[in-house]
């Protein structure tokens, strides 16, 4: 069966095409033939890997062979502390991983979980209540109000049917259903309105259809099968570990193998050449760098927590901290989901409608002062109208009295929720807001008899009773509302419609219509004795129209500023949804997302489109309106390949595949559905965009943490390398033994190194744009600072050992304290040095005591270190002995020469940043996009 242009066909030929009667369904016989041939109603799934095998992957990596090597080295030498912490980590990480990968793919099985577990069809003339999953193509289904749809299917009857479909197509309310032919080839998802989706609920009404499509065929099929073929992106920061870790091992290795050969040259004999070579190995690799890592995300995961921020996936927290760009849906995202009137016409005039949500508190303003009902009729009437012609029910929850509870500090107070349709709902506010609501109209109206809104009529109408008489009362479309209207309330009078004042009710519809306000009529009619209340036809003819209402899905209030803080940190915000365009751009426009000069595409467009051509425009459009899920999918992969790192949020399964294609994917815990939770690596518990730049600001400082932690990890590693090989080029005995080496390691790369992971965020940090996908990690001149360090420690260290040793150059007693001397010297140059680590610039930037767990951490390093020197029992194993006042003035006068040199040379070329510095927060717009 072709499964094209469904939309087009009419209901007949349809009938004819699959062979089937409408009154009596398929034969069991035929059903199960078609069953044979088109498969089972289900969503497949791809072939999954065992348990077994997804934990070995987590071992493949080069980090962790490179790992296992060290593990071994240090059991060999004897250091089975280090042996066993290094399987630690390996064990941890691996963990770690394999509950990663093994959450991830659970995204399709809730996706199968939206899939209606039986169905009501005809089969042999009767009506069968049958699983799901055995419904063929041509089988005739029937739907009513909270069905779920199970199959993708043409609609042959309806009744008033309203289908929620947000979850796949990104509109915020409910779409009507039809029956009609759509003649148009290209129609977005949301606009084929005589098709219903599998997975979609019945909000209202009733409809029978025909099955065009099953399983995998389905519009739910397809996202299905864009999940299984979308790979999930490897995170900057697993890139940039990996790229790091390859660049050490083959530069420590190198210098290794160098100070070996220099000291064998200069007479040093080979076997402790070779251990001192193997001791520089083990201390150059960084087996504790995955392990700070790890911690300083579940940390930073912590925090996010205490921020309404989920983390499913370690990573992702940097991941957001490098993003370029924020691909964010519209609806409940940077909108509060709920439909709100915000305009009011009538007899000429506008009115201003304040509040927001379906809380009943706010104002009807004219001119900017709070409107006088009691001399107003004609509004007054509307108000009636909104209220009564209405099956909304808006209600409190969260008080203090429904939880049984004191309020506390974290207590939201009352939430007030709609029942029903959002359009209606809207309108029941505004009525509730002036103190029209219908408990406060019920003694005074009742009702008697419901026309319900049709999908061809547009309209919705009831009659109520009134001091002895009778009303109809009417709201729908504006022009086929107008159709049925003879007259209008203008100047308090009931007056003739003539074509004049049609004019000014058409003009204000388009004006309303074109600052994307969703716009309803309202009109009402007194009924005679005599008139026929039965024919809808009658209750709605020679209506008096009395106004109209614009309704919007208002923008959150904090997201403004949250987009005002991206752009300052040179991010850009791209609205991405299923809505219309006209409303999308006013949204836009009104959080400043669609900036000067910014372009808005249709999903329309969009298709029509290349992936050559989208690239040359991606970088330039802010807006994109009516997609569908392989559009967002192709937005997704157009930014990576002009080199942004994407952030993409998202609440419904249409938006799952981008989420996972994403370079991190956001989904909306509150209003999100499961596959889109699944499918991603954060969950805003708030439902919040202003929670992302928490997140930016949380991911940035991890970052800037863990290069902190390699500067200074790196620059002591190649102090210590370079001590050695300095010592071996001048012929000097070893300033440094293995031993000492590995102390040095053990002591130095520990406490302070971890504490360097949780460091306070510099005061400029969402001041920069963000860093580039593929930049080095050496970056920023961190490769100079991590050389030129090292080597001053380096020449430090020697400088000390050849201070001490001068004084009785061939006494074994003399290299035994030159040796002591250098041990020191090493350890208190790294422990200074960490404090210059924490800044950008230089030690004399910030604040040396605000980081508290780093104090503690050195101050421990130095117990440790003085142990080694005054603990009798431990001085034969580290071969050192006890310094005295000359000794200690040396290894200190060394130690600090590194770090408060260069930063004195930071501070004497420190100069007043210019206006065009990085400081300088960047305006986002179509010219400054970087591809």
């Amino acid at each position: 069966m072709e499964q094209k242009n469904w939309h087009q066909w009419s209901a007949d030929e349809l009938l004819e095409r699959f062979a089937v009667e409408p009154n009596q369904g398929l034969t069991a016989e035929e059903a199960q033939r078609r069953r044979e041939q088109s498969g089972s109603n289900e969503l497949s799934e791809a072939k999954r890997i065992s348990p077994l095998i997804l934990f070995l992957n987590q071992f493949k990596d080069f980090m962790m062979l490179v790992l296992m090597g060290a593990t071994l080295v240090s059991g060999l030498l004897g250091e089975y502390l280090d042996a066993v912490t290094i399987v630690a980590i390996i064990v941890l990480n691996g963990v770690l991983g394999f509950i990663q990968e093994f959450r991830a793919e659970r995204s399709l099985r809730a996706l199968k979980q939206l899939s209606a577990p039986h169905a009501r069809v005809k089969r042999d003339g009767a009506v069968e209540d049958i699983p799901a999953r055995d419904l063929v193509p041509g089988d005739i289904v029937l739907l009513e109000s909270g069905d779920r749809i199970p199959a993708d299917l043409r609609w042959l009857k309806v009744n008033s049917c309203d289908v929620e479909e947000s979850a796949l197509t990104g509109e915020s309310h409910p779409s009507g259903k039809i029956t009609s032919v759509i003649p148009s080839a290209e129609v977005p998802l949301g606009d084929q309105k005589n098709l219903g989706f599998m997975g979609t609920m019945v909000t209202r009404g009733s409809g029978m259809g025909v099955v065009i499509r099953t399983g995998m065929d389905t519009e739910m099929g397809k996202i299905a099968d864009l999940i299984q073929s979308t790979e999930a992106q490897e995170t900057p920061l697993q890139r940039r570990l990996e790229q790091l870790g390859k660049i050490l091992i083959i530069l420590s290795l190198g210098l290794t193998i160098l100070v070996v050969l220099a000291g064998i040259l200069h007479g040093q004999p080979a076997g402790s050449m070779f251990f001192a070579g193997v001791s520089l190995a083990v201390a150059a690799i960084p087996e504790g760098l995955p392990a700070i890592v790890t911690i300083a995300l579940a940390l930073g995961v912590q925090r996010m927590i205490k921020r309404k921020a989920i983390v499913r996936k370690l990573p992702s927290v940097e991941t957001l901290g490098c993003a370029s760009v924020i691909c964010s849906d519209k609806t409940g995202t940077l909108t509060q989901n709920k439909m709100t009137v915000k305009q009011v016409w009538l007899e000429g005039r506008s009115y201003e409608v304040t509040g927001d949500g379906y809380e009943p508190a706010g104002y009807v303003l004219y001119q900017g002062k709070p409107a006088d009902f009691k001399k107003e009729p004609s509004l007054r009437r509307l108000l009636q109208i909104s209220s009564l012609c209405n099956n909304a029910e808006i209600y409190e929850t969260g008080s203090e009295e429904q939880r049984g509870k004191k309020k506390g500090k974290d207590d939201s107070g009352p939430q007030w929720q709609l029942k029903g349709d959002p359009t209606e709902g809207a309108l029941l506010t505004l009525a509730s807001k002036a103190g029209f609501s219908p408990q406060s109209l019920s003694g005074m109206y009742s009702r008697e008899h419901e026309f319900p809104f049709d999908s061809d009529r547009k309209r919705m109408s009831v009659i109520v009773s009134h001091q002895g008489g009778r009303l109809s009362y009417v709201k729908g479309a504006p022009d086929m509302l107008l159709d049925r209207c003879s007259y209008i309330l203008w100047e308090g009078n009931v007056v003739p419609l003539t074509g004049t004042l049609r004019q000014k009710v058409a003009a204000a519809n388009e004006n309303m219509a074109r600052s994307a306000l969703r716009v309803l009529g309202l009109a009402y009619r007194d009924l005679r004795p005599h008139d026929n209340t039965s024919s809808v036809d009658q209750v709605e003819s020679q209506l008096i129209f009395v106004g109209l209402t614009g309704m919007i899905d208002p923008p959150r209030k904090e997201v403004r500023e949250a987009i005002s803080v991206c752009r300052r940190a040179g991010i850009k915000t791209v609205m991405i949804t299923g809505d219309h365009g006209l409303t999308a751009e006013a949204i836009a426009n009104e959080l400043g997302i669609l900036v000067r000069g910014g372009l808005s595409l249709t999903g329309q467009q969009l298709a029509a489109m290349s992936d050559e051509q989208l690239d040359k425009q991606v970088d330039n459009v802010y807006v994109y309106s009516r997609v569908s899920p392989e559009h967002k999918l192709r937005i997704v992969k157009s930014l990576q390949r002009k080199g942004h790192v994407v952030a993409m949020t998202g609440d419904g399964v249409n938006d799952a595949p981008a989420i996972k294609a994403a370079d991190i994917g956001i989904a909306m815990g509150i209003t999100g559905t499961d596959v889109s939770k699944e499918a991603s690596s954060l969950i805003l518990n708030d439902d919040n965009f202003s929670t992302i730049v928490a997140a930016i600001e949380e991911g940035r400082n991890i970052y800037e943490n863990i290069r902190k932690f390699i500067r200074y990890l790196l620059a002591s590693n190649v102090g210590e390398i370079l001590t050695m090989f300095f010592a071996m080029l001048a012929g000097l005995p070893l300033p440094l033994l293995p031993i000492q080496i590995l102390w040095v390691n053990l002591v130095t790369d520990g406490l302070p190194a971890m504490a360097l992971g949780v460091d306070q965020p510099e005061k400029d940090l969402m001041e920069h744009k963000p860093r580039g996908a593929n930049e080095n990690i050496f970056a920023r001149r961190l490769g100079w600072k991590i050389i030129s360090r090292g080597i001053l420690i380096g020449l430090c260290t020697l400088g000390a050992f050849w201070v001490t040793l001068q004084v009785a150059p061939d006494s074994p007693e003399q290299l035994m304290l030159a040796q002591s001397v250098a041990f020191a010297t090493l350890v208190l140059a790294q422990l200074i040095h960490v404090f210059d680590c924490r800044s950008s610039r230089s030690i004399f930037h910030r604040n040396l005591f605000q980081n508290k767990y780093l104090v503690l951490a050195v101050l421990s390093s130095l117990l440790l270190m003085l142990a080694v020197f005054y603990i009798e029992p431990l001085q034969p194993i580290f071969k050192t002995v006890a310094l005295g006042p000359r000794e200690w003035a040396i290894a200190f006068v060394a130690g600090g020469i590194p770090t408060f040199l260069m930063g004195a040379g930071s501070v004497l070329s420190t100069k007043k940043p210019r206006k065009s510095g990085p400081q300088r927060a960047l305006p986002v717009n179509s010219t400054n996009i970087r591809a």
